[in-house]
């Protein structure tokens, strides 16, 4: 299925029961993700949780429409503040948990800071970043290496097409920039009034438990954690099971 936003079309899926018979969980992708890389697990988590799921390609991604390229450096709090709530809108959901990998989850959180409505019952975050740190850059750099002289571009066509080099580039570049190394939304944490569940791999390449630290100090509401053993940056991929278990006995317990 497809939707426009603001006139540009959006790729997304949908599992489960529609938006007026039970909350939806809302799946916020990394900064190379797409619809099809979540591959099966948001019907997965759909199924133990009796949710609806919303699964899509942010704009440059997937088979959404592209975006123009550079992206701005707070490009992650449009896509909260702007992108988000025009598509909750657009699909019509009522009651959602937000569901955010990454990049996803840091815009998650800048939506929920700005968003304290009753339709937010939660938030459940992989491998959240509330500011960069060296490790992260240092891993992109390595990653851009793979792409521009490796097999890494050749295997993200697959999943993005014609937005190859929008993804990327629109990642990278935005998180290897200078003035990027200042980004901090760690002042968005005590305007967050809902509970969250952040899923961690001990071996995250990406990022370290600091960024986890710093949101269960500050945040204005419960934080559940779940550190994963030989897990990196990816826990659906990298321990489904314990992963799905966990995110879907927190999203159940919303409901109590």
């Amino acid at each position: 299925m497809s939707q426009r936003i603001n006139t540009n079309k959006l790729e997304s899926v949908w599992y489960g029961p529609p938006p007026e018979a039970a909350p939806t969980l809302v799946f916020l992708h990394e900064g190379l993700g797409c619809v099809s890389l979540w591959k099966d697990f948001p019907e997965k988590l759909a199924n133990k949780t009796a949710c609806g799921a919303l699964v899509f390609s942010r704009l440059g991604y997937g088979k959404s429409a592209s975006c123009e390229l550079p992206r701005a450096l707070d490009f992650m709090h449009h896509e909260a503040l702007t992108e988000l709530p025009e598509i909750l809108s657009q699909y019509k959901i009522r009651k959602c948990i937000l569901v955010g990998h990454s990049d996803g989850a840091s815009i998650a959180l800048i939506h929920a800071a700005d968003n304290p409505s009753e339709c937010l019952l939660g938030i459940v975050n992989e491998a959240p970043h509330v500011f960069c740190e060296q490790l992260t850059t240092e891993s992109i750099e390595k990653v851009k290496e793979l792409y521009l002289s490796g097999n890494l571009r050749e295997r993200l066509q697959k999943h993005h097409g014609a937005n190859v080099d929008c993804a990327f580039h629109g990642w990278a570049d935005v998180w290897l920039h200078p003035d990027f190394s200042a980004w901090n939304i760690e002042e968005c944490l005590p305007k967050i009034r809902v509970p969250q569940l952040i899923v961690q791999g001990n071996d995250d390449e990406y990022g370290t438990s600091a960024q986890i630290e710093a949101i269960v100090r500050q945040s204005g509401n419960s934080v559940e954690t779940c550190f994963l053993d030989n897990c990196g940056h990816s826990p659906h991929r990298d321990q489904e099971i314990q992963t799905l278990e966990s995110m879907s006995k927190f999203i159940r317990n919303l409901f109590v």
